[in-house]
């Protein structure tokens, strides 16, 4: 019985590795739609790990580890996956020019800047009540929400179909998991309303949003996330 309560979390943790390496199979196959059910599953699994720990206050070191090893697979691959997926229909031309290697490769800086921040964040203790860059389940919604919604709805069809934007698309969301910036985190400091108008103002504009442009609100939230988050910076 006591194995089973130490080790819960972790199996969660686990499962969201599982659950992102199914993913990110699937993404390389183009079947998308299985991609987006295992991205929700490790969101799940994510949240969950973690809730679970301290429920059961079975938090130790190798959940820690754990938790970032699983985090680099669903919310590290998978975007910088979804940039290389974006890129690969230009081979190796951008503004005219024929490179010596496939633009591709560089949706893959996104892996590498989540690596990065991954690390940043397990050594960073000031990030309790917000977060010091673009944390990286956020970015991953950003830019599959992106490429999701272009696949199903065509939308933002401006965005891929201009390989330009796209790498500026992947320099700008490497640039933000690592800023200095400060994102909001969901977590109250008080109940007072005056200490949580950032969350309030969140909350109401994104539920709006999901509720107009369902699918296609979805990186839509993200982006009016970074904006509330920057507008309130001083409250973070």
């Amino acid at each position: 019985m006591n194995f089973i309560k130490n080790n819960l979390a972790n199996l969660l943790t686990l499962g969201n590795l599982f659950a992102g390496c199914v993913g990110a199979i699937h993404l390389i196959l183009g079947d998308y739609q299985t991609t987006a059910i295992c991205l929700i599953l490790c969101s799940i699994f994510d949240f969950f790990d973690g809730f679970v720990a301290r429920a059961v206050k079975s938090n130790s070191n190798l959940g820690l580890q754990l938790d970032s090893l699983a985090d680099m697979v669903s919310f590290g691959v998978i975007p910088g996956l979804t940039m290389f997926k974006a890129l690969e229909p230009f081979g190796s031309e951008i503004l005219g020019f024929n490179l010596f290697f496939d633009i591709k490769y560089i949706g893959l800086l996104v892996t590498v800047f989540s690596c990065l921040r991954l690390a940043i964040f397990n050594l960073d203790e000031e990030q309790r009540y917000y977060f010091k860059g673009l944390n990286t389940p956020t970015n991953t919604v950003l830019l599959f929400g992106l490429y999701y919604a272009f696949k199903e709805t065509n939308a933002f069809s401006f965005l891929f179909e201009n390989a330009s934007l796209l790498v500026l698309l992947t320099i700008l969301t490497s640039w933000l998991l690592i800023s200095p910036i400060k994102m909001m985190a969901m977590k109250f400091k008080s109940k007072k309303i005056q200490d949580n108008y950032s969350k309030i103002v969140l909350l109401g504009g994104g539920i709006a949003i999901l509720a107009i442009f369902q699918i296609v609100g979805i990186p839509m939230l993200v982006i009016y996330y970074i904006l509330v988050s920057v507008i309130f910076q001083k409250q973070l």
